[in-house]
């Protein structure tokens, strides 16, 4: 049997999901070479040198709905080549979902070909999907290009609903998956918990890391990581998160968790996520261009930043200048151990 060069044991951390630059001719209908690529292997290499442990690309904020297939083809190979010579075996996946399996199967087996080791992989929505057609989806894909480990994108906005129980139960006895996305509006309760239960480990689910604090205060090394997209506005915070939660101080982590959530307050996904999701592409690009961490260049059509209505720019500036803050906060806090320690 072909399995993946990574399994869910070598996934730990923080999943960093960065955007994909975009040029100054990212918003012209004329254009068909948007993709910045000098600006994604300098991302690229600044959060794998800033200490990332694993990243995924081309979901929603990623614009995997507004790419053309030549820019995603240029941005992928640059992603994966930049990856490759850090570590060939680090746990990137590369965003490949379409609106059919096929082009789906026809997206990874490009990604296999050119050496990745993961995709990012979301479903067809065009049509809302049932249980037993979202397993035959992930099993046929998975056989299809079997080299390939599979990280599954749960949006519930994206996607038109949940993953059902009964659908994580068999995805666990598909070897190629090996860790879940999990939807980012979703609490720690009984969805969750039920959902752990039904990977029996096979799987990790990843949470957000504004609430992985919660999910691992309850489960432990069963939620060893979490998904951020706010690492992309620098990724002190989050890291940190991680340090002290893998080392079980659970106090500096309260402490954290909660500096993290004050920051996300003024967010809209933090009060409205079905408003959020409307905006989500010019949401995000505008807090990364605000934080500075990378250079994320316009949106691309349709998702004109000009129809991004002013009071989420004046939210999500504050939000951004709150991140800056812990930022700081975070520094201080190391420094200030550090010389305890010595």
């Amino acid at each position: 049997m072909t399995l993946p060069r990574i399994s869910a044991q070598d996934l730990k951390g923080v999943m960093a999901y960065p955007p994909t630059p975009a040029k100054d001719n990212g918003g012209d209908l004329s254009a068909r070479d948007t993709v910045d690529l000098d600006e994604t292997e300098r991302m690229i290499r600044s959060l794998l040198h800033d200490g990332a442990d694993s990243i995924a690309t081309n979901g929603t904020l990623g614009e995997m709905g507004t790419l053309t297939l030549d820019e995603w083809k240029a941005f992928a190979s640059a992603v994966v080549e930049t990856v490759r010579a850090f570590n060939p075996d680090f746990p990137l996946f590369v965003g490949a979902t379409t609106l059919n399996t096929r082009d789906t199967i026809d997206r990874m087996r490009f990604l296999r070909d050119i050496g990745a080791v993961g995709v990012l992989l979301g479903r067809p929505m065009w049509s809302e999907m049932t249980a037993k057609t979202m397993i035959r989806f992930y099993q046929d894909v998975a056989a299809a290009v079997p080299e390939l480990a599979i990280c599954v994108y749960d949006n519930t906005a994206a996607f038109r609903g949940v993953i059902p129980t009964e659908v994580y139960a068999a995805l666990a006895d598909i070897p190629q998956v090996v860790a879940v996305k999990y939807a980012g509006g979703a609490a720690i309760g009984f969805r969750y918990h039920n959902d752990l239960q039904a990977v029996q480990g096979k799987i990790r689910l990843f949470p957000i890391e504004c609430i992985w604090f919660f999910a691992y205060s309850l489960y432990g090394d069963q939620v060893p990581g979490c998904w951020s997209t706010t690492a992309t506005c620098g990724p002190e915070p989050v890291f940190y998160l991680r340090d002290v939660l893998l080392a079980n101080d659970f106090e500096e982590g309260r402490w954290i968790a909660e500096r993290i959530l004050w920051a996300h307050e003024p967010f809209i996904v933090s009060r409205d996520f079905p408003e959020f999701a409307r905006y989500n592409i010019q949401l995000e690009r505008l807090r990364y261009e605000a934080a500075g961490y990378m250079k994320p260049g316009p949106s691309r059509p349709p998702y004109y930043m000009d129809l991004l209505p002013q009071d989420h720019v004046s939210s999500t500036l504050e939000h951004v200048r709150r991140w800056q803050v812990l930022r700081q906060e975070v520094r201080d806090r190391l420094a200030a151990r550090s010389a305890v320690v010595q």
